[in-house]
């Protein structure tokens, strides 16, 4: 069984930081991996850039959070990306259709970026499941193939 859900209007905010250990009392996750606390992901994207992911309607306050704490830039990216959550017993199976990481070997924790199915997307890797962010230009071939490679999980 495998089961895909639209997370839509998800607050995303790109930063950028010249120092610091913390984003919003969460600790900066290290290269390929995420954290979480305080109602939000904090999402390694490159070395002085993170992108943190939260509840819908949370850009302004969390935008002014973040300049408080002194990040060198803030930029909403809320609407870039379209956030789907997979989970089930065979959701690795139906992304390694698509996807050259090896997923089975991702602890939880694991953030990358990567092709899958030919189209640029973030991948978390979640204790669940796992959190899929793809462009928004990319999102309906997204979805198609997801249907498609998820075929022979239907029982």
């Amino acid at each position: 069984m495998v089961d895909a859900v639209d997370e839509p209007f998800r607050t995303q905010l790109t930063v950028r930081l010249r120092d610091g250990r913390t984003l919003l009392g969460v600790d900066l996750p290290g290269p390929c991996t995420f954290t979480s606390g305080n109602g939000v992901d904090i999402l390694w994207m490159g070395p002085d850039e993170y992108l943190v992911l939260a509840e819908p309607g949370r850009q302004a306050e969390l935008e002014t959070a973040l300049r408080e704490e002194g990040a060198a830039a803030v930029v909403d990216v809320s609407a870039q990306r379209n956030v789907v959550r997979l989970t089930g017993e065979h959701a690795a199976d139906v992304l390694a259709h698509g996807c050259s990481i090896d997923l089975e070997s991702s602890p939880p924790g694991t953030c990358v970026q990567t092709l899958l199915a030919r189209t640029g997307m973030v991948l978390m890797a979640r204790e669940d499941g796992f959190t899929i962010l793809v462009r928004q230009s990319f999102s309906d071939y997204f979805k198609a193939w997801l249907t498609d490679a998820s075929l022979e999980y239907v029982s």
